[in-house]
Parts: C-alpha cells; structure tokens; sequence
C-alpha cells in the first residue's frame, strides 16, 4: 500500500517472483493498493506482471484498489486472467478511472465465442469489485457480455458508478436469460449509481423472476422516492434475506406503500432503511415487518425522525414478534 512504481520496477518484482522464487507459483494474494506509477502514459502491461498473472496457478485473490489505472492496464488485466483461465476468486479493480475497459468484450463475444460456443471463461470468479470506477451506461452493457466468461459469479458491486437507469436497464436482459437456469449471483449492490424509480421498479421485477433469489441487495444512496415502496415490498416477500436502501427518499408516503404490500412471510434477516426521514410510518413499517420476518434479526433505522409514539408502537410489534430476536 501506499507505493510509487515505475513500470520497470513493477516487472523487476514479478519477474523476480516469477523466476526466482518457488513459493510463486503457491501465492495466494497478490494486492497493490492505494498506490501508483510515476508514468503518467505508459501503454502496456508489464511483462512481469503479466508471467506472475498467467503462471499462478494458486492465485486466489487480486487486489489493484486505488491506483490511479488506466482503462487499457484494467483490460489488459482481465484478458490475461480470461485467457490463462485463471483459478482466481476474487479480483478487485475498485477505485480506478477505468471507464470502457471492456468495450472488445461486446464485439468479441458476437464474433467468436457465439460462433464457435467455446470460450475461456474465470470459472472460479466469485466477486468482482468495480466500485467508483466511473463505469457509463456502456460498460454495463459490455460487462453483460463480459459475463459469460464468469459463470459462477456471486458477489458484484458497481456501486459509485453513474451507470443511471439506461445502465440497469443494460443488465436486466442478462438477469432475464438466467431467470430460467442456474443463476449464482447471491449478492448486487448499486449504491449512489444515479438510478431512478422505473428502472429500480424494472430491477427488481427482473430480479422477482429468478429460480434463486439474491441474498442481498444494496441500492441505498439513489433518490428514488416514495414511489418505489410499493415495489419495495413486493420484492421484500420474494425471498431476499438482507437490503440496504439507506437514503433513497422513501418519506412516510414510501413506507406506507411498502408496508401494505408485506402480506406474506419473508425470509428477511437484515434491513437498512436508516435516511429516509420516514416519521411515523417507519415505525409502522417496521411493525408490519416484525410480524412477517420471523428471522429479521438486525434493523438500521436511524435518521428517520420518529416521533417518541413510535416507541410503544415498535415495543408493542418486538413483545408479540415470534421467533425475532434483536
């Protein structure tokens, strides 16, 4: 963490690993962090690095947080570990200004992997993090190409990305081709991504449809009104287990809608609805959820401005709650 490279001493390093080093071949993680190169244009990925990404085996996490990358080092990146068919499991490329890093995927799948049905693909992938990426519209739509050569992908963030709803919707025809087959993904979370009511509404209609429901889902930090809670608490009876949607405007009017539509147990654990200035209704809200969610066991409610009646309306909802601790 926290380095200046040059190139050439970045591939003196993975070189050295590479070569001179048997325990290489058995490294597990291999992170740079917080850091950067002192070449403000460089336009190839270091050989070195390139070997220690294709040649190790053992290689089960990468981490290049924060480190000022170009678009062309992330791609780069990613085609060496596709085309070594990498073991690795989790690849965290967060943090970087990487926006069209994956544009060839969208051309290349059309081309040839169609054609032919073969491809190498990160068959042990299981989270990718591309947090505050700067990700477009664009790069949601060649991610979802991207897919297909992570099968077995649980765990994805896009969050901090202006990917809006055009984005979403680029994402939604993926979840639609997977609703009838296995479907891996567990965890999504699109936090502070410009999103909108429809396109939300549109989400997690597409997200209602899977075999498998996701685990968790994040889309706190979107300003998306009161609108959505009638969509909101649909989606809670479907089978999620944890949500987060601090701070998405949801006002009084917006768990009110939400609280109407829980009519059918839930298989909720955890929720965050804290910054929604709720008043009231989020105690009522909550109260609803209380009886519904016999596993709910942990509940962010902060910021909402509860009125001191709320407190026998939630105490009254916790007594005659079975099987809920808190």
């Amino acid at each position: 963490m926290h380095c200046k490279f040059t190139v050439s001493s970045l591939d003196a390093i993975c070189d050295l690993l590479c070569m001179h080093s048997p325990q290489a071949l058995g490294m597990q993680h291999f992170s740079i962090k917080t850091s950067s190169f002192l070449e403000n244009n460089f336009q190839s990925l270091p050989a070195g690095l390139i070997s220690l990404l294709s040649s190790g085996r053992s290689l089960s996490s990468l981490c290049l947080s924060d480190n000022h990358l170009p678009r062309h080092f992330a791609r780069k990146v990613f085609d060496t570990l596709v085309d070594a068919s990498s073991s690795i499991t989790v690849l965290d490329l967060s943090e970087n200004n990487i926006a069209g890093w994956l544009s060839h995927f969208k051309y290349k799948n059309r081309s040839s992997t169609e054609s032919s049905g073969t491809y190498n693909s990160l068959k042990s992938l299981k989270e990718l993090n591309l947090r505050n990426c700067n990700l477009q519209m664009d790069d949601v739509d060649c991610l979802r190409y991207a897919l297909v050569h992570i099968p077995n992908l649980e765990q994805l963030d896009l969050s901090d990305n202006p990917i809006e709803t055009s984005g979403i919707r680029c994402l939604i025809p993926y979840f639609k081709e997977t609703s009838h087959k296995y479907f891996p993904l567990v965890e999504l979370k699109l936090e502070s991504c410009e999103l909108t009511c429809f396109g939300v509404c549109e989400l997690l209609e597409a997200l209602s449809s899977l075999r498998k429901p996701l685990n968790f889902l994040s889309i706190g930090g979107n300003s998306l009104g009161s609108e959505i809670g009638t969509a909101l608490g649909k989606f809670l009876c479907g089978g999620i287990q944890a949500l987060d949607i601090e701070d998405i405007g949801l006002g009084s009017s917006g768990f009110m809608r939400a609280g109407q539509e829980i009519v059918t147990e839930t298989k909720l654990h955890s929720i965050n609805i804290s910054k929604n200035r709720g008043g009231i209704e989020t105690a009522r809200f909550l109260s609803k959820l209380f009886s519904y969610a016999p596993d709910l066991s942990t509940v962010n409610a902060k910021y909402n401005f509860m009125p001191k009646e709320s407190l026998s309306i939630l105490s009254s909802a916790v007594k005659a709650a079975k099987g809920t601790t808190f």
